[in-house]
């Protein structure tokens, strides 16, 4: 006998209301994801140290040109609202108080992997393309590499390369901070 069951899908607005009630609180480790709550996996101390490199490597750097925002919410759409470990965005009075940004607002994500990358490629990094963010980076380190998604089309991006140790990669907007790949993994990758 072939049971179906459906999905109870939320919408951002529902998903606040949780978190309002208290059925979700500030220290929950999840995100909306395509109307799922999806929990994130612990954050260890590799990843923990490679999102502080890359947050004070760019918060030296940008200036006002981008707020540099760590694991906070984009929203895209009505029912996906993920915490990418580092977005650069474009600078705004309020510094998001108001709402949180969408991915119009968006230079670069960043996602730290340390055992997530499957996930992270085979849906955020799709779920970003959907909405068009302009370009996303997995940082990868378990292979050491940085994996650079630019120019979003569909469910994917039309420009994918891989970089690694001894080269650097700059944003598409703001393109004269070239980040050496050494200094996003660090010493110990």
């Amino acid at each position: 006998m072939d049971v179906r069951v459906e999905r109870r899908l939320f919408t951002v607005e529902e998903y606040h209301r949780m978190a309002e009630a208290g059925i979700l609180s500030e220290d929950d480790r999840v995100e909306l994801i395509e109307g799922e709550i999806v929990e994130m996996s612990p954050i260890g101390s590799r990843h923990a140290g490679c999102v502080n490199r890359i947050s004070h490597w760019f918060s030296q750097r940008v200036g006002r040109r981008a707020i540099v925002s760590v694991q906070n919410p984009i929203r895209l759409g009505r029912r996906s609202e993920p915490q990418p470990d580092v977005a650069l965005l474009r600078p705004r009075e309020d510094f998001y108080a108001s709402e949180h940004p969408g991915a119009e607002d968006v230079l670069l994500i960043v996602e730290v992997a340390e055992h997530s990358a499957g996930y992270d490629r085979g849906v955020k990094v799709p779920l970003y393309a959907r909405y068009g963010v302009v370009e996303v980076w997995v940082v990868d380190l378990l292979r050491g590499v940085v994996e650079v998604y630019r120019g979003p089309e569909g469910e994917g991006y039309r420009e994918v390369r891989v970089v690694g140790r001894g080269e650097a990669i700059a944003p598409l907007q703001l393109p004269d901070l070239h980040v050496p790949v050494d200094q996003i993994l660090g010493e110990t990758s």
